[in-house]
């Protein structure tokens, strides 16, 4: 049966929503409809991969045992005081938030404190991290910011009391004043904001609801932040092809990020990325500008996260990000109203997408392990398309972030959207590890190479991954 999970005859599907007959692209919001009933005929027709064709319960009988949820995403707010042209909450396909309270309450913070115990406690975790998010979640007032997380201490103390929380809150920064940073200290939560360069013109797309740009208040927000280095937690970056790599690099450095994320833009086979053509890989040649100024800087000025899980990736350590590699997801989101979802980046591909019908008042975080959502992206190397489970940089590349997998009536089992781009980065990578990792007298450069000790044998993997083979796709 494991082997049915491997090859291109998935599973066997379990029953069609709605009963026998029933079509997976018939129209989901009908009149009248069970929402329930409503949503799981929307997962059907848009995501035929998992929600017809994986049945979770014969993926654990044949060894796909679930890994408890890590991380869980508060949504403290659903609104946010910019409109980014290109905010997946508010921009994309789902528009879910509009049918969101705006702001959490203490009775649902208080709930979903408690399932996040009772689950810590059920599989002794060592730790849970949290992550306050929104849209914006300073829109809070500085006294009651740390409320939710003092909810989940309090709980997990009674429940778990071996079990550490650590506590961050992603920020667009415009809102980062002394009294927010002090309460948020206070409470041990550290702060991560998203900003896509340095410069204003980095920043076009991040608006306020007027139009006016938003990267004044953001900047003097992150220049009070690099104040208070035990609470910066770093930058989250979008990868925009319109600007200079470098220049966006060494300008998010005049605000001392002690790491910087860089994203690829949401997006999947129906919606594809500004830039892409077949047969190029624009994106790996903006991030590799970045790369070779990082890697040959000296000094490391400061961490680079895709960069590093790339190296660490190769060199057969663990990685701690769902958008590379194969470790299981363990992200759960709870959204203003209780609501449990999926990773927010899913919200991407279709309506409803990040849905599961759950909530914090009538379901445990371990109800959510066997989501056919959740339990896919679980298994592994098992849930990839074919070319991407035969492909030499697999251990590493994973098949690509989850939802750049996605084409419409489809489903989530392509290889990633940007998969010319991750084969060109992660060779290229690969490559400069190799010979990072050559006698000293032929690897004398550091900075980001001090992460590769001189004289290092290298793994397999990272062997492989120096020669050039073509992508799995070539659409």
């Amino acid at each position: 049966m494991r082997r049915a999970v491997t090859s291109d005859s998935v599973l066997p599907a379990p029953p069609a929503p709605g009963g026998a007959g029933s079509a997976p692209h018939q129209d989901p919001a009908r009149p009248g409809q069970d929402p329930a009933a409503g949503q799981r005929l929307r997962h059907a027709r848009h995501a035929p991969w998992p929600y017809t064709r994986l049945d979770v319960a014969a993926a654990r009988a044949a060894g796909h045992r679930p890994h408890p949820i890590r991380q869980f995403v508060l949504k403290t707010r659903s609104r946010c005081n910019l409109a980014c042209t290109y905010c997946y909450v508010y921009e994309m396909a789902d528009q879910g938030w509009r049918g969101q309270p705006p702001a959490m309450t203490p009775a649902t913070a208080a709930r979903a404190a408690e399932r996040i115990a009772e689950h810590a406690a059920a599989h002794r975790l060592p730790r849970v991290d949290l992550v306050l998010h929104g849209g914006e979640p300073l829109l809070t007032a500085p006294a009651a910011l740390a409320g939710p997380v003092d909810a989940v201490r309090a709980a997990v103390a009674r429940a778990a009391p071996r079990t550490k929380v650590t506590a961050t809150v992603q920020t667009n920064g415009t809102l980062l004043t002394r009294g927010r940073l002090a309460a948020l200290a206070t409470a041990g939560i550290r702060v991560g904001v998203s900003l896509d360069g340095g410069l204003p013109a980095h920043n076009a797309r991040r608006v306020d609801h007027t139009g006016r740009p938003g990267f004044g208040a953001a900047a003097r927000g992150l220049r009070l932040l690099a104040r208070h280095p035990d609470s910066y937690a770093g930058v989250l970056c979008v990868v925009d092809l319109d600007q200079d790599p470098v220049e966006t690099y060494e300008s998010l450095l005049a605000f001392a990020p002690p790491s910087v994320g860089l994203l690829l833009p949401l997006a999947n086979w129906s919606a594809l990325p500004p830039g892409h053509h077949p047969g190029l890989a624009p994106y790996a040649d903006w991030l590799l500008a970045v790369f070779e100024r990082w890697w040959h800087d000296g000094v490391r000025r400061t961490r680079i996260r895709l960069f590093e899980e790339i190296i660490a990736l190769l060199l057969g350590l663990p990685a701690a990000t769902e958008t590379l590699g194969l470790a299981p997801a363990a992200t759960a989101v709870i959204e203003t109203d209780g609501s449990i979802e999926q990773a927010d980046s899913l919200k991407s591909a279709y309506e409803g997408a990040a849905a599961t019908g759950m909530s914090v008042d009538t379901h445990s975080f371990d109800q959510l392990l066997d989501h056919p959502g959740l339990a896919a992206r679980q298994l592994g190397r098992d849930a990839l398309a074919a070319g991407c489970r035969a492909c030499e940089l697999v251990e590493v590349c994973g098949g690509g972030h989850y939802p750049h997998r996605y084409r419409a009536g489809e489903g989530f089992r392509q290889p990633s959207v940007y998969c010319a781009d991750l084969q060109v980065l992660i060779r290229h990578i690969a490559t400069a590890v190799h010979r990072a990792a050559q006698p000293p007298a032929t690897a004398a450069r550091r900075s980001g190479a001090q992460a590769v000790q001189a004289g290092q044998t290298l793994p397999p993997r990272a062997a492989r991954a120096t020669v050039a083979h073509p992508p799995a796709v070539a659409s």
